[in-house]
């Protein structure tokens, strides 16, 4: 099963940065590898069915069963011990990253009241895209009667270290991000020198 988002980038967008970017061979073009969704659960040590219930959402977020992540390292000051569980993380590839991706740009950003846009300045130096979600009820699939309230980590990577072109290539892929105007951008500029 192809889903939409996966068409869309080997049918529309392809050709169009192949054109863009003057590159002829298809596997040299940029193009999400995966996306990694985490969710911090340090608060729920002591309570493993809210362990057990964040990872059943989480796992109903994105489609796969979470991993457990351990701290690698102790901070007295969080009451945190190494090994203590303190988050859940899933790698979503291939078809179920282009299903969450096309999910989390079509139904899940627009539910958000207020919503203006992704802000263009979460780029790393590699060309990852990474953006926080307060609260994981904005998705579909959570029951807010039965489910704790938690925020959520998406980081989008790609397989170019160039900002721009990583950005282009989200753009075309159907990402809303905010619109900058002439005077924020130049307001933006100032800001970054």
């Amino acid at each position: 099963m192809n889903s939409r988002f996966k068409e869309k980038y080997e049918k529309e967008i392809v050709p169009l940065l192949s054109k863009e970017l003057g590159i002829d061979n298809k596997m040299a073009l940029p193009k999400i590898s995966k996306v990694i969704v985490n969710m911090g659960i340090g608060d729920t040590l002591k309570n493993k069915e809210l362990v057990e219930n964040s990872a059943k959402d989480l796992a109903s977020i994105t489609g796969q069963k979470p991993q457990m992540r351990l701290a690698k390292v102790s901070v007295a000051s969080f009451g945190i011990r190494r090994g203590m569980l303190v988050g859940l993380k899933v790698t979503l590839r291939k078809e179920k990253m282009y299903a969450f991706l096309d999910k989390l740009f079509s139904v899940t950003l627009p539910r958000l009241r207020d919503f203006r846009g992704l802000s263009v300045d979460s780029f790393d130096a590699h060309g990852n895209y990474t953006l926080g979600l307060t609260e994981n009820s904005i998705f579909p699939e959570i029951d807010t009667a039965k489910s704790q309230i938690r925020g959520l980590e998406v980081t989008i990577v790609t397989n170019t270290d160039n900002k721009e072109v990583s950005k282009r290539l989200l753009e075309l892929m159907g990402t809303p991000f905010e619109k900058v105007s002439a005077e924020n951008k130049g307001q933006r500029t100032k800001e970054k020198n």
